[in-house]
């Protein structure tokens, strides 16, 4: 299942804003009365299966199902990391995706154990995962706040469906200061559950790339941040205070209120590096400003 490709090798996965499955032209009309047409994402239900047994059904906007699904199993304990993924199969027609193993699984009992997450988009979480990162030991490495300013310019001015149809989440898997894998869906928790996916899928070392949200840093995102064992995790809006405590218990490196020339960083900043001229950095474009540019969403 994992196809390893070297770092050199990585390809840049990037939103296709001219993907017309995934935004609809709406009519309605404005403040004036007059009328006006919005174009606004897509959203279709995909249950997913782990073998013979039906896990959940997601909201998503279905660009990425095999991505999607593999990275869900994974940031729910559900596909362990020495599992051997024989097939993924996707039916488009009955919005169905099929994740098949060598392992025989049976998630009867922590299917009833589920927690409703705040993530947009109902995500859920199921009862064992704040056990699953206790023993994962990030790995060290670096923030340089050039890196840091450089990701989310081009993160910002980079084509994407929020710019064409708004209403949706981003999350963006980087190295250094450049995004590799540029994930959008309505809820952040299926934006990072299929970069998850793409990670195993090519055998993707997380040990020096930085995830990037544009939701806010929840127990939800350090827990799933952790999982994938990726040390840095960075938001353009706030913290809540479990977030924040389960990051600093882990060593997790967590930014938030990265806007322009600011951030705030809660837990782990021996990590951060501080080697960029402030002169230099631009405040953030009127165009570019995200819900949450002037108080968290």
């Amino acid at each position: 299942m994992h196809q390893s490709i070297r770092q050199s090798d990585l390809a840049i996965v990037l939103p296709n804003p001219q993907d017309t499955r995934l935004t609809e032209l709406v009519t309605g009309i404005d403040h004036t009365g007059a009328a006006v047409e919005v174009r606004v994402p897509v959203e279709r239900a995909l249950t997913l299966y782990l073998n013979a047994q039906e896990i959940v059904t997601m909201m998503t906007i279905n660009d990425y199902p095999e991505y999607l699904a593999l990275g869900y199993l994974l940031n729910q304990n559900m596909l362990l990391a020495d599992d051997v993924v024989t097939d993924v199969e996707y039916d488009e027609d009955l919005q169905v995706v099929v994740v098949r193993t060598e392992r025989n699984t049976d998630y009867e009992q922590k299917l009833k154990k589920r927690t409703q997450t705040s993530g947009c988009g109902q995500g859920t979480a199921f009862g064992d995962l704040l056990e699953a990162i206790e023993d994962i030991a990030l790995p060290a490495s670096e923030l340089r706040t050039s890196w840091l300013y450089r990701m989310t310019r081009e993160i910002n001015t980079t084509p994407s469906l929020y710019l064409e149809a708004g209403a949706i989440h981003g999350c963006v898997l980087c190295r250094e200061g450049a995004p590799i894998c540029y994930m959008e869906d309505v809820g952040r928790h299926n934006a990072v559950d299929k970069i998850a996916g793409w990670m195993y899928r090519h055998g993707v070392d997380a040990a020096d790339k930085i995830l990037y949200t544009t939701g806010r840093l929840t127990s939800e995102m350090t827990i799933k941040t952790v999982r994938m064992g990726i040390p840095i995790l960075v938001s353009r809006s706030g913290f809540t205070a479990w977030g924040v405590a389960l990051a600093r218990e882990v060593g997790l490196t967590l930014v938030g209120r990265a806007r322009g020339k600011r951030f705030t960083a809660l837990s782990g900043q021996e990590r951060i590096v501080f080697d960029q001229d402030l002169a230099a950095v631009d405040e953030e474009a009127p165009r570019h400003r995200r819900k949450g540019a002037e108080h968290d969403d």
